[in-house]
């Protein structure tokens, strides 16, 4: 700890004490994964986890049916099937960890903030 950092955890008061001390304990991936379910974005945030699984089973039934076609033709389109369902997969898990990356930079943001107001308090 620099002599920065104690100036400001003794320019706080017990509230923002704890506070910050909440803050700095870093959460794990699944407390990262269930910050991601609370908040204004949580139905959007269950709509994509079930829209992944939904594209994932898609994606496996796919492979199974391009084994099970008939026609070199059908067997290209189920393919296709599948390599757009995979890709989507991707995508929705994709926007999934940019807003677990989203909840990480504010809490960071806000642990700045509660710095610099007690900098400015004193």
């Amino acid at each position: 700890m620099t002599g920065i950092d104690e100036k400001i955890r003794q320019g706080m008061n017990e509230d923002d004490r704890a506070f910050l001390a909440s803050l700095d304990a870093e959460p794990g991936l699944f407390q990262q994964m269930g910050a991601a379910f609370a908040g204004t974005m949580k139905l959007w945030t269950v709509f994509a986890v079930i829209l992944s699984l939904v594209f994932f089973g898609l994606s496996i039934w796919s492979v199974f049916a391009v084994f099970n076609s008939e026609t070199p033709v059908e067997a290209i389109g189920w393919a296709g099937i599948g390599l757009a369902g995979f890709m989507a997969t991707g995508f929705v898990k994709i926007w999934f960890w940019l807003r677990m990356n989203h909840l990480t930079l504010l809490r960071e943001m806000k642990i700045i903030e509660l710095r610099l107001e007690s900098l400015n308090a004193n």
